[in-house]
């Protein structure tokens, strides 16, 4: 996967796991949101194992991965991958690396400028807010009666060359972010699923080093 649409991933993922400024109005995604409000509020860092699965039109299969997940709120992750291949992506502020000792690959890019552009979209963004910038929609999906499921199309161009939809997988007893599939211009996919999902864990300074997992 390119370093731009990693670093995408992986913020679109710190952004949604650590929720955004809710509002209350009168349907099922405001209510969702409503919902969230003491997580969100009360939430300072969180621990998961993670499964990921990538599709392209290069690959014969998906490529599925799995490994732990540390945040630090506001903007501290790293994801430590221990399947197929052991690697390191963390971002820290205003910077992404990526330690990948198999490949000899040891990767620092900055991300500042793409930061601020995925907060204007995401962060701190009321219903209505996030409704001037994608077409949402929330359902009870039948094949899943434990989450509500969240769909977020882009309704602009400049998100749109970048990512063009988002499908969110919220658990109804804890509402906090199951799954999330993105799906990219060119019909490649990313699906991300969380458990052991632990809230405000201490955690090690130590996590955020490669191998540190």
């Amino acid at each position: 996967m390119p370093l731009q649409r990693l670093w995408a991933s992986l913020t679109v993922l710190l952004v949604l796991m650590l929720g955004m400024e809710r509002a209350a109005t009168a349907d099922l995604f405001d209510e969702i949101y409503a919902r969230g409000r003491p997580i969100e509020a009360s939430l300072k860092t969180l621990t998961a194992r993670f499964v990921e699965e990538s599709t392209s039109s290069l690959l014969a299969r998906p490529l599925v991965a799995r490994g732990t997940l540390a945040v630090v709120r506001p903007n501290r992750i790293v994801l430590h991958y221990a399947e197929p291949e052991r690697r390191t992506v963390l971002i820290d502020g205003n910077a992404m690396r990526l330690v990948w000792p198999s490949r000899s690959i040891d990767q620092h890019v900055p991300i500042g400028a793409q930061q601020r552009r995925i907060q204007q979209y995401f962060a701190d963004k009321s219903p209505a807010q996030l409704r001037s910038h994608f077409d949402i929609t929330a359902t009870e999906p039948n094949t899943r009666p434990t989450a509500w499921l969240v769909t977020m199309v882009p309704r602009r161009k400049q998100i749109r060359e970048g990512l063009t939809r988002l499908d969110l997988w919220i658990e109804r007893d804890t509402v906090m972010l199951s799954s999330l599939l993105m799906t990219f211009p060119n019909g490649d996919t990313k699906r991300m699923s969380f458990e052991d999902v632990s809230l405000n864990p201490a955690i090690d300074d130590s996590v955020f080093k490669p191998g540190g997992a």
